[in-house]
């Protein structure tokens, strides 16, 4: 299944609305990460971007997902880019001990 990493920004300010939103965002995202739909889910220490990598069919099928985000209508920007090299260390076989 082809894999697309999403980048996206949040507003500066976070609004009452917004901090509301965040529970039902972050259960959401949980769900999809046990379901192995999303691979991996970034936000940068300031808090205004992020990085989604999400498994699908195609860039229709990523929109759709991101836009099932309850904090969706905050999201400023969304790129979505399709990936020809992913590679991680989560990824991988766990090392072997020999004890």
């Amino acid at each position: 299944m082809p894999r697309f990493v999403v980048s996206l920004r949040l507003p500066a300010l976070f609004t009452q609305e917004f901090m509301a939103l965040i529970p039902s965002h972050w259960a959401l995202i949980q769900q999809l990460i046990e379901d192995h739909v999303i691979e991996t889910y970034a936000i940068s220490a300031d808090r205004t971007r992020g990085w989604i990598t999400i498994n699908a069919d195609d860039a229709a099928a990523v929109q759709a997902v991101v836009e099932l985000f309850p904090l969706y209508s905050f999201i400023t920007e969304v790129e979505i880019d399709e990936l020809f090299i992913f590679d991680s260390a989560k990824s991988r076989f766990p090392r072997l001990s020999l004890n």
